[in-house]
């Protein structure tokens, strides 16, 4: 789960998306990690305490700061990543 910033941390602010948002119970917060995580290993991390989300993370699409972007990315001090589900309907 995110932890305490300290020198080697870094803020992401993350938003939820559909039914993200739904498990996450907020469309966004801000979290303290360690550096050098990549989208990926953020959502495992948040999977800690949203355990929830681990039934769609196969299907998320993931953006850093309003960029489509591959899970391995690695995220930086104040990056905004978004995680969004597959979208269906007309």
């Amino acid at each position: 789960m995110p932890r305490d910033r300290d020198s080697s941390g870094m803020r992401i602010t993350i938003k939820f998306f559909a039914i993200l948002r739904d498990v996450a119970g907020t469309s966004e917060m801000s979290c303290d990690f360690s550096s050098g995580l990549s989208a990926a290993e953020i959502t495992n991390q948040l999977q800690e305490s949203m355990p929830g989300i681990g039934r769609h993370r196969r299907m998320i699409a993931y953006a850093v700061n309003e960029q489509f972007v591959s899970p391995d990315t690695q995220l930086h001090d104040g990056d905004v990543l978004a995680l969004i589900p597959p979208v269906s309907g007309g």
